[in-house]
């Protein structure tokens, strides 16, 4: 695991090493991010929308990029589990299909299967 366990949220991604948790304090970061959100899901999407506080913590999802995030949904409001891993079904096919869309993805879930066998 990369970064500490407080900055891990429950899918297993290091939210201290995310490019839209880092991107207020970071321009070229911001850029980045917002050309590919615009890209990708809202041409509306500008520099100042970008910010995160991550999912660890206080679960406040006032500052999450999507408070509406389907794990969250499931580890924390269905299950009340702070990490996937905790589940009595980890991994679930839709946390093994969602690691297998992009390599950051595939991370989190090798965070979760770390944090798994260490506790």
């Amino acid at each position: 695991m990369s970064g500490s366990k407080s900055m891990i949220a429950p899918c297993g991604i290091d939210c201290s090493e995310c490019e839209i948790h880092l991107a207020p304090d970071n321009p070229g970061t911001a850029e980045k991010v917002t050309k590919w959100i615009r890209e990708n899901h809202d041409p509306e999407c500008t520099a100042d929308m970008i910010h995160c506080d991550g999912c660890p913590g206080d679960r406040q999802r006032d500052n999450h990029w999507a408070p509406d995030c389907w794990i969250l949904q499931c580890c924390v409001d269905k299950n009340e589990l702070r990490y996937c891993s905790e589940c009595s079904e980890f991994p679930c096919e839709k946390l093994e299909e969602w690691a297998g869309q992009c390599d950051r993805y595939r991370d989190a879930l090798k965070n979760l299967r770390s944090i798994s066998t260490a506790e």
